[in-house]
């Protein structure tokens, strides 16, 4: 299956590439603009994307597979990253995990059934002063509680945080 960008995106594609030296630097703003546009960078838009910036697909799944903002399936509306690195670990980061857990029933890695939330463990996402903490979309969730990550699980259902880049 052939993968295509809308026009929108392509206009976008094409002023990436004004903006960078060469086309292997505009790489990983494009691929946010093919995972914005498709949901996930699937083998299909992973090629599409090596395609349009003529580098060999073993560059571009490279870069897909180092950086863990790049999702290889479809995830949720709503990517819910937990830290659990030191500073989130000594304040907590675990017992929130295991409380994101138990509430939504799926383990890191996993989507709920209903495609609200993917919960995703992340190593580190540099808000130590203010652990525990969980990023969605744009928006952090600092110094999280039980409480208040039951309120942030409700807000989000209510108004889902979305990923793309436009």
């Amino acid at each position: 299956m052939s993968v295509t960008f809308s026009a929108a995106t392509q206009k976008k594609l094409e002023a990436v590439l004004t903006r960078y030296p060469n086309k292997q630097a505009a790489c990983l703003p494009a691929l946010h603009l093919a995972q914005a546009e498709h949901g996930s960078l699937t083998d299909e838009v992973q090629q599409a994307v090596a395609d349009f910036l003529g580098l060999p697909i073993a560059h571009v799944y490279g870069v897909v597979t180092f950086y863990t903002m790049f999702h290889q399936k479809p995830v949720g509306k709503n990517v819910l990253m937990v830290c659990t690195n030191v500073s989130c670990m000594l304040r907590g980061g675990y017992d929130i995990l295991a409380h994101l857990e138990k509430t939504l029933g799926v383990k890191p890695g996993q989507t709920t059934p209903d495609g609200m939330f993917t919960l995703i463990e992340e190593e580190c996402l540099a808000a130590c002063a203010d652990a525990p903490m969980m990023i969605c979309g744009p928006a952090y969730y600092l110094n999280l509680t039980t409480e208040t990550v039951d309120r942030a699980l409700a807000e989000l259902r209510q108004n889902p945080k979305s990923e793309h880049v436009d």
